[in-house]
């Protein structure tokens, strides 16, 4: 990062805060930054449904980053947003899950400050992440601004000794435990890592969907976790993953579950939890 941006970054007036997914860019955005902005705020928006390795990695980037991570949402949770939406659970089309748990709680931990958002999108990405409609709050893009692509966050990652979140061996992004972006092959990980996880949110499913509701959309928990289906799925996903082995050269194995995973051609996901 040249020095005068450095100098430019941290000369701004505001407040200057890194909201962090729990995922591997903005963990990285957040080591890039630490060095060069003092000021530098670190805030994480908790659901109270997050993965027991979201929370693992959260503890060990707040050990690197020698600063407190504040944590939102300690009263307020997920059920409790279910209570006042009457039990009718989030989805793709109503997201009150987004709202009511990260760009509100958000917005009033920052109140009326001038405010710099780092945001960690990278140089190969083609979105644009969560933007405030509060005027005082100013997206900043240090990934784009720099030319940092995936294989940047991976270096960055690695020398700073975090890594990657132990999720990603079977989970492409962060986000609660029960989360509809999911594909079918992550309700398996869910299911086989943390069954009582899995349990719960087919309660979700089964207590407050209603009729013809499911989190996975075209099926059932109930149905995907028959042994059956669960192996069709496993061998479709080795399909996939064989495919992109034979297509895509030099990848490596999170690359390539990244790939195949998006071959199921599903919505992408939400831009302010999965970064």
């Amino acid at each position: 990062m040249p020095s005068d941006a450095v100098a430019d970054y941290a000369a701004r007036p505001g407040r200057h805060i890194v909201s962090l997914s729990g995922g591997k860019d903005s963990t990285a955005l957040a080591i890039f930054l630490r060095d060069h902005i003092p000021q530098l705020e670190y805030v994480f928006c908790d659901t109270q449904k997050e993965l027991p390795e979201t929370y693992e990695y959260l503890d060990m980037l707040e050990a690197f980053l020698a600063k407190p991570i504040v944590r939102l949402n300690a009263a307020r949770g997920f059920d409790h947003w279910l209570d006042m939406h009457a039990g009718m659970l989030p989805n793709q089309r109503v997201r009150w899950c987004t709202a009511h748990l990260k760009i509100q709680p958000f917005e009033a931990f920052v109140g009326d400050d001038p405010v710099w958002s780092y945001i960690g999108i990278r140089a190969d990405e083609q979105r644009s992440g969560y933007i405030s409609t509060k005027r005082t709050i100013t997206p900043v893009y240090p990934f784009k601004e720099f030319g940092i692509d995936r294989a940047g966050v991976m270096t960055l990652l690695e020398q700073s000794g975090i890594g990657l979140p132990t999720y990603y061996e079977w989970r492409q992004r962060s986000g609660c435990t029960f989360c509809f972006f999911q594909r079918s092959i992550e309700w398996v990980g869910l299911l086989e890592r943390h069954p009582d996880l899995f349990e719960e949110s087919k309660r979700y499913e089964e207590q407050n969907g209603g009729n013809g509701f499911y989190w996975r959309q075209k099926e059932r928990l109930s149905d995907l976790q028959d042994p059956k289906r669960i192996m069709e799925i496993k061998q479709h996903h080795e399909q996939r993953m064989k495919r992109e082995r034979d297509n895509s050269a030099n990848k490596t194995l999170i690359e390539l579950q990244e790939l195949a995973l998006d071959a199921e051609n599903d919505e992408n996901g939400c831009n302010i939890c999965h970064l």
